[in-house]
């Protein structure tokens, strides 16, 4: 008998939607931890590295080397975790604006982080130590899809920026919108600055470092969003 009352506990609606928003809310929990696990790993690394120059020497370069394999596993868990975060999204959004291309965009951005990881870049720039100093005249394969990825990745989330700022701009909240569109701006401006190759890395990691927080904060924002909503439709049920 009490099984039986069980079984049916279970199958009600108000089970099912609650299993529901336990899953959605882990998958979007994924983007609130992997901006700071990815941050935390790359810091402790610049701090220990041998020979590692955050002012010469990009966060790529940390996957070279006897102790490569943590930058490398760093890429790929965090790329895994922004795209649990970019299904995450997909649930919350749909079917309203920003449903299809939000989370895609999203996804790209860890398909790229992905590729980063799978593709190390050449040495270069005495690192790690030994290596030459200077660039490489001529790039390996491994390093010209390390740069796909860096390029899908980046590229991806600036893009995302936008779409969730068009979401934004049509619930009328401005100040999201705002913010994601700054994110974007000046996420390009570190990149794409012109001029001379000095303080780039510096650059990079800034971006980083940006994009990274903007994933957290929306990862948050979202997951408040969702508990309420999920909160509601369970009080009805």
């Amino acid at each position: 008998m009490n099984q039986d009352i069980q079984s049916a506990r279970v199958g009600t609606p108000g089970a099912s939607c609650r299993m529901t928003a336990k899953v959605t809310k882990a998958l979007l929990a994924c983007g609130l931890v992997a901006g700071p696990l990815f941050m935390l790993a790359v810091v402790i690394q610049i701090l220990v590295r041998p020979g590692f120059d955050l002012g010469r020497h990009p966060i790529s370069l940390l996957s070279l080397g006897d102790l490569g394999w943590i930058q490398i596993a760093n890429f790929v868990v965090s790329g895994l975790l922004i795209i649990a975060f970019a299904i995450g999204i997909r649930q919350v959004l749909h079917p309203g604006r920003g449903s299809i291309w939000g989370p895609f965009l999203v996804g790209m951005y860890g398909a790229g982080l992905i590729i980063a990881g799978v593709f190390v870049p050449d040495p270069s720039l005495g690192f790690p130590p030994g290596t030459p100093d200077g660039i490489p005249a001529a790039f390996s394969l491994n390093a010209i899809l390390h740069g796909v990825g860096f390029m899908l990745a980046f590229g991806s989330l600036t893009l995302a920026c936008l779409v969730f700022a068009l979401r934004d701009t049509g619930q009328r909240e401005y100040g999201w919108a705002v913010y994601s569109v700054a994110t974007a701006v000046a996420t390009l401006t570190f990149i794409m600055w012109p001029g001379q190759q000095v303080g780039i890395s510096i650059r990079y990691f800034i971006a980083a470092a940006i994009t990274w927080t903007w994933t957290s904060v929306i990862a948050t924002r979202l997951i408040r969003e969702y508990s309420d909503r999920s909160d509601t439709i369970t009080t009805l049920l």
